[in-house]
């Protein structure tokens, strides 16, 4: 079904929490939102989030892809944003995206309290099925990057199983290791010839939002970095209780399931954001205008790295 304002030959459909988009300008409760690039998104901590619904997220990307758009969509969670806080240039990658989406409850929660009310988590696992039941009948080619060859085996067969006509016309896994610059121009090309016009990027953060800034404007393709979402579809892990995803305890199921590789990042980001957030909502609250919290500018290249390297197309979902 065709939704106001849309053309009907397109099909863009409602998925069920699907109640409007924000609005360009709103003031809740004495908050001030700090409006940046595009209409509807706000700041936190310097990262610009949009305040969407997953059916307006999807169907903003059917309509970049129908028109062949070089576009990008970031889902972000607090690791996204803290990265961002952290690392100068990875802020203004994230800023350059087209779209940011809240994937992470304390991010929907910030939006609605910088007066965003129809704030909805947006995350990759649930807008990749979104923009692909879109996909399938306006004959849109699709493309999987990242993950293992035995994920992506399964996520192929998941999504052409569950959407019937749709056109997987790329999927590739690459090294975890860097590209060099001749592979990397041989993935561009590749995509290109597949004729893929939504490419679903699962190298994890920051590696695909890194990915995603270089081949902007190479590829007649939106890039949608969904982060673990290819291991959740594909059945290759289990996603938290809906109760946990609700009361945004999602990332304690996830720190149950991967201690080794994730302690780190929950103990370094979650307690910083939040005091870091509550202080951003008191200036503003107070009229101190949007600013950014003052920090001392790290290098990629800090303590950060180890961790880093082993988040490669593991990222989050």
């Amino acid at each position: 079904m065709s939704e106001p304002g849309v053309a009907t030959s397109t099909h863009l459909l409602a998925d069920v929490d699907h109640s409007g988009s924000a609005p360009a300008d709103a003031s809740v409760g004495g908050i001030r939102t700090v409006i940046s690039r595009s209409p509807g998104s706000i700041e936190v901590l310097g990262t610009r989030v949009h305040a969407i619904t997953r059916a307006d997220a999807a169907d903003r990307v059917t309509r970049w892809a129908l028109g062949g758009e070089s576009r990008s969509v970031a889902v972000a969670t607090v690791n996204n944003v803290m990265e961002g806080y952290d690392h100068p240039d990875y802020l203004a990658v994230m800023r350059r995206a087209d779209l940011i989406t809240a994937d992470g409850m304390p991010l929907v929660w910030a939006l609605r309290l910088f007066g965003a009310p129809v704030a909805r988590r947006v995350a990759g696992t649930e807008l990749t099925p979104a923009i692909l039941r879109r996909a399938a009948p306006n004959g849109i080619p699709v493309g999987f990057f990242g993950g293992t060859p035995e994920v992506l085996l399964r996520l192929r067969g998941w999504a052409e199983a569950t959407f019937a006509g749709l056109d997987v016309a790329f999927v590739s896994s690459p090294p975890f290791r860097p590209l060099s610059e001749e592979e990397e121009e041989q993935v561009v090309a590749d995509i290109a010839a597949s004729g893929a016009r939504i490419v679903f990027v699962g190298l994890g953060c920051p590696k695909q939002e890194l990915w995603m800034d270089r081949v902007h404007g190479r590829l007649p393709a939106v890039t949608v970095g969904v982060g673990a979402a290819f291991d959740f579809l594909s059945g290759s892990k289990r996603r938290a209780p809906r109760f946990m995803q609700r009361v945004g305890l999602e990332w304690a199921f996830r720190l149950g399931s991967e201690p080794r590789r994730l302690w780190r990042r929950y103990a370094r980001h979650n307690p910083r954001f939040v005091a870091l957030f509550i202080a951003q909502l008191l200036r503003m609250r107070h009229g101190d205008g949007p600013s950014r919290p003052t920090r001392t500018a790290q290098t990629p290249e800090s303590t950060q790295t180890q961790e880093r390297a082993t988040q490669t197309q593991e990222g989050d979902s």
